[in-house]
């Protein structure tokens, strides 16, 4: 039999604005009431890709200040949408730089539980998990929760 964690690791949400994400969060909020946990919210943010005449464009540091800031204002404004201003547990909100889903299995390391949403958005959206939701779900080294958009 394989060695079990002890549950002691905080409840990671994958937050991104969406109304999955936002859910995920109001539930992962209820469920460390429950067991007595820290909700860690994060967020990725990449550098958009700039082309120009002679290919790849770096952006210039004050862009990346720049996104950094949006991305930690957006963070922000979801958690207080989702569960208020005085949530009843500890939500840490952190913004970090990667792919989505690098930045979830990152976060998650010594978590209990990884919480995503997933939007589904490729051509049968109904049928399938979004790329960074099945990400989580393949990679993740603690159980992960998939809300579906729509409450589904």
């Amino acid at each position: 039999m394989a060695e079990q964690r002890p549950e002691t690791g905080p409840i990671v949400v994958g937050v991104d604005g969406s109304d999955s994400s936002k859910q995920a969060l109001r539930w992962a909020v209820r469920q460390a009431e429950l067991t007595g946990s820290v909700v860690e919210a994060v967020t990725a943010w990449t550098f958009p890709q700039f082309h120009g005449a002679l290919g790849w464009l770096p952006p210039s540091s004050s862009d990346e200040a720049a996104l950094e800031e949006r991305a930690r204002r957006e963070l922000t404004e979801a958690v207080e949408e989702s569960v208020g201003r005085r949530p009843p547990v500890q939500v840490r909100a952190e913004a970090r730089y990667g792919t989505a889903a690098g930045v979830l299995l990152d976060a998650s390391r010594d978590a209990s539980l990884l919480v995503v949403g997933s939007r589904g958005l490729g051509g049968f959206s109904g049928l399938l998990l979004g790329s960074v939701a099945q990400h989580c779900t393949q990679h993740a080294s603690c159980p992960v929760v998939v809300f579906r958009d729509g409450g589904r």
